[in-house]
């Protein structure tokens, strides 16, 4: 006879509890598009137009010369740009000659620059000069003026002058000159305040 084990008692188990579901995000629904003809009779919005400062007549880039001068001032940067860099003699041999491109000419008996060895450099003559009407003008064409007060701007022609504010002109009066110049439409060389179309 086997024994019998008794039957362990059963016990009931609750259910485990289902997780419950993420809340669904609500549904966006796209507004219906407007039908083409509608779209096409509304007029499109216009860009905003920045404000323009009527303060006074616009500064010229480029000085207005005659076309012989204009010429001559394309030649003249062809002539800047064969010139070669004139050196001291024995400017590579001592700092303190060559640090400045100062030059001297060449006086000794025995120098080999004075007398145009192909090895040295180049000397100083006149045919390396720029035409004498273009003589002094920024590249730009304009004959530069020096300018310390309002009164200086005021005697400049601006078709054919441009100021340069001179350096012992403090900041606060250099404010003053270029604010100035913009009214009178004065091309101003050396500003410190530059406009959207200068930068």
């Amino acid at each position: 006879m086997a024994d019998e084990t008794p039957a362990e008692p059963k016990t009931e188990t609750a259910p485990e509890p289902e997780p419950k579901a993420a809340p669904k995000a609500p549904v966006r629904r796209r507004a219906k598009a407007p039908p083409k003809e509608a779209a096409a009779q509304e007029p499109a919005p216009e860009p905003e137009k920045k404000e323009e400062k009527a303060e006074g007549p616009r500064a010229p880039k480029r000085a207005t010369l005659p076309p012989a001068r204009a010429t001559l001032l394309r030649v003249r940067s062809d002539i800047d740009r064969r010139r070669p860099l004139f050196g001291r003699q024995a400017r590579y041999r001592y700092y303190r000659i060559g640090r400045d491109m100062a030059w001297r000419r060449p006086r000794g008996l025995q120098s080999k620059q004075r007398r145009h060895y192909g090895y040295r450099p180049r000397i100083v003559r006149i045919g390396y000069r720029s035409p004498a009407a273009v003589r002094g003008l920024v590249p730009s064409g304009f004959r530069p003026v020096l300018v310390r007060t309002d009164r200086d701007l005021k005697s400049i022609d601006a078709k054919v002058e441009a100021a340069i504010i001179a350096r012992t002109v403090g900041t606060r009066r250099r404010l003053v000159l270029e604010e100035v110049a913009r009214k009178l439409g004065i091309r101003v060389l050396n500003p410190i305040v530059k406009s959207e179309e200068e930068a």
